[in-house]
């Protein structure tokens, strides 16, 4: 995951790289007079690299742009903070200031995803952020669940 805008103009560069590498290395294996279905094969591991990172950069401009998706029952709680951090526009030396903690700090808690992080820390650093969680219990109606029929029957 792209973290900053260091990281970003990096992976841009690399992509750039790659994307001619990859070009020059058609070109040779052409040379070589390799049909289409040898061509494919021999370059799908550079294209997969190519196109991880080429996602990678796309993620980053949507939590540029503000898209962050949803979290559901907490799960990815880590990566969604660092995504509001993108999408707010705040470096990590802003938040570690809001905070009151070294940049260094934030930098390895957003390098392991807020691995372990509690509610309430994850509740100041929202704060800290100035965004608002709201939530909202969804209780998924299974079939054949008698509670279900007890309350469809208004028992």
């Amino acid at each position: 995951m792209i973290r900053n805008e260091a990281e970003y103009q990096e992976a841009l560069s690399r992509l750039e790289e790659e994307r001619q590498r990859l070009d020059e290395h058609r070109t040779r294996l052409a040379g070589m007079g390799l049909d289409d279905e040898e061509l494919k094969r021999a370059l799908d591991p550079l294209r997969s690299f190519h196109l991880q990172l080429e996602e990678e950069v796309q993620s980053y401009e949507r939590l540029k742009r503000g898209d962050i998706g949803e979290l559901l029952n907490l799960h990815g709680l880590g990566h969604a903070l660092v995504a509001l951090r993108i999408a707010r526009g705040l470096t990590q030396r802003e938040l570690a200031a809001r905070l009151g903690v070294h940049e260094s700090q934030v930098s390895r808690d957003e390098r392991n995803e807020y691995h372990g992080v509690t509610v309430e820390r994850a509740s100041r650093i929202l704060d800290a952020m100035g965004v608002r969680l709201r939530s909202l219990f969804e209780q998924p109606i299974l079939p054949n669940d008698p509670g279900d029929q007890q309350l469809a029957a208004g028992a």
